[in-house]
């Protein structure tokens, strides 16, 4: 592990929820972020209203914002989002979750825990000067984030269907060059 469970669990919903606009769209309905919620064992408030929803999906562009950021502008992206939010960042213990920060209660808008702690998160990686740890997609006419936490820095798509389909063009190119191989 290099950064702690609560910096990737942070890092890869965010990445989710920003690729929840790309092919295949998910997050579509009430439902569909239901799911995520209880999947990601998120804890704390959650409406599961059509506001709570608008406002997940509107934070999707932010967040990609500081997802793709150099160090520098991330900085002051997560400075940004800490202002804005009133964050306070304070060791918390709750469920199987050893202590870790949270910056805002659990009674918040889950909009904003979700921002909040995606910032607590990227705080890790630029501390550690670890950003490139972030980056897009490597499938053609994908722009998904992908959050590379591999010990030997290899993850290239965000998705095992990516993954799949770069594979499977490669081979049918190879297979055009060299039909009888």
């Amino acid at each position: 592990m290099l950064f702690t469970n609560d910096t990737e669990e942070a890092l890869a919903a965010a990445a989710a929820i920003v690729n929840s606009d790309v092919e295949p769209r998910t997050l579509r309905t009430r439902d569909e972020l239901a799911d995520f919620f209880r999947d990601l064992g998120y804890t704390g408030r959650f409406d599961g209203d059509d506001a709570e929803f608008e406002r997940v999906r509107a934070i999707r562009p932010r967040l990609r914002e500081l997802l793709t950021a150099d160090r520098d502008s991330a900085a002051a992206l997560v400075n940004q989002t800490l202002v804005e939010y009133d964050a306070t960042p304070q060791l918390v213990r709750h469920d199987t979750h050893d202590w870790h920060l949270h910056a805002v209660g659990a009674e918040r808008p889950f909009d904003e825990r979700v921002s909040v702690e995606t910032a607590l998160a990227v705080v890790d990686l630029i501390r550690a000067d670890e950003m490139s740890r972030l980056g897009i997609c490597s499938a053609d006419g994908c722009d998904g984030i992908v959050v590379d936490l591999t010990r030997n820095r290899t993850k290239r798509f965000c998705s095992t269907r990516c993954a799949n389909r770069t594979a499977v063009a490669a081979y049918r190119a190879r297979r055009r060059e060299h039909p009888h191989a």
